[in-house]
């Protein structure tokens, strides 16, 4: 019954977590945040575990284990509610543009993109009424909501893995740990393989009112809230069992209940001990390390996939959900058959790490190489007659064709002129004098920005949103899934092998400390940083940020593909490689030990 129990609840809490992984990109645009504080909002997690993390794990033992539990999914299920809070005080969600609406003199609506020089966008300078009545419909300051609510997730998550763990294993068999340890983290993968779908459904649902009818415009934001709500009610459901199971339990093939002893070591003098522990602290350094390149990889990989690939956000959540995760389940699956099958101790554990962080920077050295063009937009990444020209200065998009026009370089409003493949920034900067039709069935004409391509095209007409990838690039996109899939795998086959050796490798009194410190060191050192500082690098590659409500710079719209390529690669490849380089001195300590 504890088996079932933490089955769900590790599955409750990945469901929960994997779904705010998902919803990273639509919470930026929503707050109107750069990629660097969503990686901070995004680390509150390991910040709310810090809080807690020694006392639970130090005290928690002394304590009902089970009950503990039962009152962090409690928790967990208010952060999500909190981090929901904000849909509910903040008004509608509407989403920069630059097209300006006339009335016409029989009393429709037409839409004169190109604004002649007197006729300045009033976007530009707002008046003090708008700014003041601006300021305060904007509520930017609602993120702090989601700040607190995912911290509260991660203080509720505190005693979830040191006191379930070694509640599993003083009580089980010691041949069948590796097996049921096997069994919960293949349930905590089938958590986020849910909770990317869920975020792949909520993100097609954009409010109406907003007006935006293209899920693949990087200005679209879905219903993200309501996924919260979901997550924080199975999260509730998920604490049940453990509030009615007993503090101790007969050890698996005996008959009489374990007592176990509430005396425990002070707490420096066991911390002392702890650090001592050589195997262990290389342990540490080496699980710092590759949480560092997977923490930045999933938190960011939805956006790497819409900006080099071209996909919607809601496709690449889906495809993370049902490639990859399935996939790491698998893997989890395999390591613990390969430790019960053979038997591995800590040494063969070792060397099963190894061979897998090998094969694992081979998957991702190649897919460093797998990559597309930029997208093709006028000013941004191609000049005006189509050359390759990347460019981070906003005064490249204006040109001969748009200068008659007053337009407005701040706001990022694509449209597509499917004569020439060429994606603009906006209507006006593309220099379209008319449009006809509503919606998302626009078309704009008489673009003469169109016509100073090099050939001269006939048609000079535009639609909205940006122009899609070559064919080719969807061709590289299998290539890259393939070796993502891949790349998922090799690591999840050494994590059953990484608990069994950190389990075995110190003393059994400590285990719940050693376990609650190994937690708290790697959400300090591997949890909170990469995400911050994934985030900083990639904002820096960034080509056109988005404006504010109140004309502040808002979220990235469009990013530079091949320098985030190359920035978000490099940084994985090293994690990986120092990796590897630490386990093998870690099977060097383990071998010597044994030897000995």
């Amino acid at each position: 019954m504890f088996l079932a129990a933490m089955c769900f609840v590790y599955f409750a809490k990945a469901f929960q977590g994997s779904y705010m992984k998902s919803s990273i990109t639509q919470i930026e645009r929503r707050f109107d945040i750069p990629s660097s504080l969503i990686g901070f909002i995004d680390g509150s997690f390991e910040i709310g575990n810090l809080f807690v993390i020694a006392f639970v794990s130090y005290f928690g033992a002394k304590l009902h284990r089970p009950r503990l539990i039962g009152a962090g999914c409690l928790i967990m299920a208010m952060g999500s509610f909190i981090t929901a809070a904000p849909h509910f005080f903040q008004g509608l969600y509407k989403y920069e543009t630059t097209i300006s609406y006339f009335s016409a003199s029989n009393g429709t609506e037409s839409i004169l993109p190109c604004l002649t020089s007197g006729s300045l966008a009033q976007d530009e300078i707002p008046t003090v009424e708008i700014q003041a009545e601006c300021e305060k419909a904007a509520s930017s300051s609602l993120w702090l909501c989601v700040f607190l609510g995912n911290m509260l997730r991660g203080v509720g998550e505190t005693p979830v893995m040191p006191l379930g763990l070694s509640y599993l294993d003083d009580f089980s068999r010691a041949e069948n740990t590796a097996l049921y340890m096997a069994l919960i983290q293949t349930m905590g993968i089938m958590g986020p393989m849910f909770g990317f779908m869920l975020g792949s459904f909520c993100a097609l649902r954009g409010h109406r009112s907003s007006g935006l009818r293209l899920p693949k415009d990087s200005r679209w934001v879905g219903a993200w809230r309501l996924g919260f709500l979901l997550t924080g009610g199975v999260m509730l459901l998920a604490g049940i069992p453990f509030w009615f199971l007993p503090k101790s339990l007969p050890k698996q093939g005996e008959t009489e209940t374990v007592k176990k002893s509430n005396v425990v070591e002070d707490f420096l003098p066991s911390l002392k001990k702890l650090f001592s522990n050589t195997i262990y602290i290389i342990l540490i350094i080496t699980t710092i390390i590759q949480v560092n390149g997977f923490i930045g990889l999933m938190t960011f990989q939805p956006k790497y996939m819409e900006q080099t690939y071209g996909h919607s956000a809601s496709r690449a959540i889906f495809l993370i959900g049902v490639s990859n995760l399935p996939a790491l389940a698998l893997g989890i699956v395999t390591g613990g058959f390969i430790m019960k099958k053979f038997k591995l101790n800590i040494l063969g554990a070792s060397k099963f790490c190894i061979t897998a962080s090998l094969l694992t920077f081979s998957a991702l050295l190649v897919q460093y190489f797998l990559q597309c063009d930029n997208s093709q937009v006028a000013g941004l990444t191609v000049s005006y007659q189509g050359a390759p020209e990347v460019s981070y200065q906003q005064n490249t998009l204006i040109s001969q064709c748009n200068m008659a026009c007053s337009c407005s370089l701040k706001h990022w409003d694509p449209i597509c002129a499917a004569s020439n493949g060429l994606t603009y920034a906006s209507p006006c900067l593309a220099g379209c004098q008319t449009s006809t039709g509503v919606g998302k069935e626009m078309v704009f004409h008489n673009c003469t920005c169109i016509g100073d391509s090099p050939f001269p095209y006939a048609n000079m007409s535009a639609v909205l949103g940006q122009c899609p990838r070559k064919s080719d690039c969807d061709y590289m996109f299998k290539f890259y899934m393939a070796v993502t899939i891949i790349g998922s795998f090799f690591p999840a086959c050494a994590a059953t092998p990484g608990y069994i050796i950190l389990l075995r490798s110190i003393n059994p009194e400590l285990k719940s400390l050693a376990l609650g410190v190994h937690i708290l060191l790697i959400r300090t050192l591997g949890g909170i940083p990469p995400a911050i500082y994934f985030g900083a690098l990639i904002d820096r590659t960034c080509l056109k940020w988005g404006t504010k409500q109140c004309g502040g710079r808002g979220a990235c719209r469009i990013y530079d593909s091949i320098a985030f390529r190359l920035c978000t690669s490099k940084h994985i490849l090293h994690h990986n490689r120092s990796s590897e380089f630490v386990t093998k001195i870690l099977f060097r300590f383990i071998f010597s030990f044994h030897m000995f």
